[in-house]
């Protein structure tokens, strides 16, 4: 296929990174396309940076709304750019199929639709759920697994990547818990610290940045940041600890290895599928979870990651 394909996803950044592999078997299936992306700019700038897409476009444009109206009032600017498309894979929710029969107003392109979200209650993962829908452009058997490869790749730094915080404190280790784990630390190890919030967890980095006021060169903040240089920041790390958040997908799909403290989102569908990742979750509530568990897990990754770095190469 020569022509233009259109990925139309909405959602959070795990939402994003878990449709990563539907969007490279695109890429890989049909490399002479133009693939673009009618998404968040922030989020889905990830793809265009790691070259998986040409061109990134805002879903928030206000003639969108009219395409969620049954025989709605179109926007002629969007009727135009969706006539430009000769296959358009829709993510959003449309339950009644009203966006997709205001696109097929404006343009003969074939419409595939996916699932806004997978579900709790099917033991498929989601990568697989979002996958599903390019078996009618004959894709299958695709890679699962979420990657990101941004840059020029470069030796990891000395440096741990926390992220103490995620969309929901239900899933959050209880403060005072990292607090200890963030002591142990910077007492026991040589490790730099680049610790990652965004403006809800500011009060509670602001916090846990106060271990290190006796040593300040061994953190770095990262609050706040655009996407795509918090990636940047990320993929230089040489290992992630966080919960069930954005991020931590973020951090899984650039390679690192890592620990995420997991508390009852079902796994089976909602976990990053890579290999490197290790779930750490309590028989009851993760807040039980306790510091030492995870710092014994910490340390075992750390001989898993040191006895790849020295096993020969053939």
């Amino acid at each position: 296929m020569r022509g233009k394909i259109l990925v139309i996803r909405g959602g959070a950044i795990g939402d994003f990174i878990l449709t990563l592999p539907a969007i490279t078997a695109l890429r890989g299936h049909f490399p002479e396309a133009h693939l673009e992306i009618l998404g968040y700019p922030h989020i889905a700038q990830l793809a265009l940076a790691a070259k998986v897409v040409d061109r990134v476009q805002g879903i928030e444009a206000r003639g969108l709304a009219g395409f969620f109206a049954r025989k709605g009032d179109l926007s002629e600017e969007l009727a135009d750019y969706f006539s430009e498309f000769d296959v358009i894979l829709s993510f959003l929710y449309d339950p009644d199929r009203i966006f997709q029969e205001n696109v097929a107003r404006c343009t003969k392109a074939q419409f595939i639709t996916g699932p806004h979200r997978a579900q709790d209650a099917e033991p498929l993962h989601a990568t697989k759920v979002y996958l599903k829908p390019l078996e009618r452009l004959a894709i299958f058997d695709a890679d699962t697994v979420p990657n990101l490869f941004i840059g020029e790749p470069s030796s990891p730094l000395h440096q741990l990547a926390l992220h103490p915080g995620s969309g929901s404190p239900i899933k959050n280790w209880p403060e005072e818990k990292w607090a200890e784990l963030l002591r142990y630390l910077s007492r026991s190890t040589d490790y730099r610290f680049l610790l990652i919030g965004g403006e809800a967890e500011g009060e509670r980095l602001e916090r846990l940045s106060r271990i290190f006021d006796a040593d300040s060169t061994r953190l770095q903040l990262a609050q706040s940041l655009p996407l795509i240089e918090l990636a940047g920041l990320i993929q230089r790390c040489k290992l992630f600890i966080g919960h069930d958040s954005g991020i931590s997908h973020l951090a899984a799909a650039l390679g690192l290895p890592g620990l995420i403290l997991w508390a009852n989102t079902p796994l089976d569908v909602w976990r990053p599928p890579s290999k490197k990742v290790r779930i750490l979750q309590h028989p009851t509530v993760l807040e039980a979870l306790p510091v030492d568990t995870v710092i014994e897990a910490f340390h075992e990754l750390e001989r898993g990651i040191a006895k790849i770095s020295t096993t020969p190469t053939s």
